[in-house]
């Protein structure tokens, strides 16, 4: 069984990241990076291209090795627990990785299927059960479960992958660009499904994406990465009124959407930055 969390209190993040470094040969991607995930929050992260959001997910999923620091899911310390623990918590997240990464050759309802078997011991029947209710869940039709990711939309995908993400009843969702090539109707479909879901079920979501309107739509505080940190943290309202050259350019870009509305908040405050960054690096 998993050890008892050193604090059992709400306080306690979902996920606490400190000074993680990660790097590939000679090149450092994350540079004591700190990050709380908070329960129950829709917590959306961006960054540039190649910046290492996805290495950062990945990196608390178990998947990159990291090379120091520490990281903690709901008070455990990953590195702390022996193997039959580590599957325990492993049980409490769900991941929708981009582009679905759907198995080609299995149907939608295998697909869903793939994390019972690996964790659960029930029967056939009950499976095909569970997974029928996870289709209905995301919004797919019946006949969706015999088809296979061949068959399928883009929206589709997203769904079925979805699906799959909630298969163990998760409490923690992790969503790697859930909206990147999905049209602007497809996405904020999807958008709603997520906040949704997350409402219904009491999820803590991470959320990597690009997606402007999505940060807009769904997340209440915005992290963003640069330079290997989080350079700051906040809502939408207080990621607007950050004078950090990167956020001027990344929320008030010509790409960037609603912003007059939201600036026109009252009193703005500015993000926060991780306790430990260097004075420098705030705002």
């Amino acid at each position: 069984m998993l050890p008892p969390a050193k604090d059992s209190a709400d306080q306690v993040p979902a996920v606490q990241v400190r000074q993680l470094v990660v790097g590939f040969d000679t090149k450092i991607i994350l540079d004591s990076l700190d990050l709380d995930i908070r329960k129950g929050e829709v917590l959306g992260f961006v960054g540039g291209s190649g910046t290492g959001k996805s290495v950062l997910t990945r990196t608390i999923l178990g998947l990159i090795k990291k090379r120091s620091g520490t990281i903690e899911v709901f008070g455990h310390n990953i590195d702390a627990l022996d193997a039959k623990a580590y599957q325990q918590l492993e049980r409490r997240w769900g991941v929708l990785f981009q582009q679905g990464a759907l198995f080609s050759g299995l149907t939608v309802r295998q697909n869903i299927q793939v994390p019972m078997r690996e964790y659960m011991r029930v029967s056939q029947k009950l499976m095909d059960e569970l997974a029928m209710l996870k289709i209905a869940m995301v919004g797919l039709p019946p006949d969706a479960a015999h088809k296979f990711p061949s068959e399928l939309s883009g929206g589709m995908i997203k769904r079925a992958a979805l699906a799959r993400a909630l298969a163990l009843d998760p409490e923690l969702l992790f969503l790697d660009e859930p909206t990147s090539g999905l049209d602007p109707i497809g996405a904020a479909e999807f958008d709603d499904l997520i906040a949704t879901l997350q409402k219904a079920l009491g999820l803590t979501v991470f959320m990597v994406t690009h997606d402007l309107d999505s940060l807009f739509a769904i997340c209440d505080r915005v992290a963003a990465l640069a330079d290997g940190k989080v350079i700051a943290i906040g809502t939408m309202t207080q990621m607007l009124a950050a004078d950090h050259p990167w956020l001027r350019a990344y929320f008030h870009g010509k790409r960037a959407r609603q912003v007059s509305a939201l600036e026109a908040d009252t009193n703005p405050m500015p993000p926060t930055a991780p306790a430990s960054m260097p004075a420098a690096q705030k705002g």
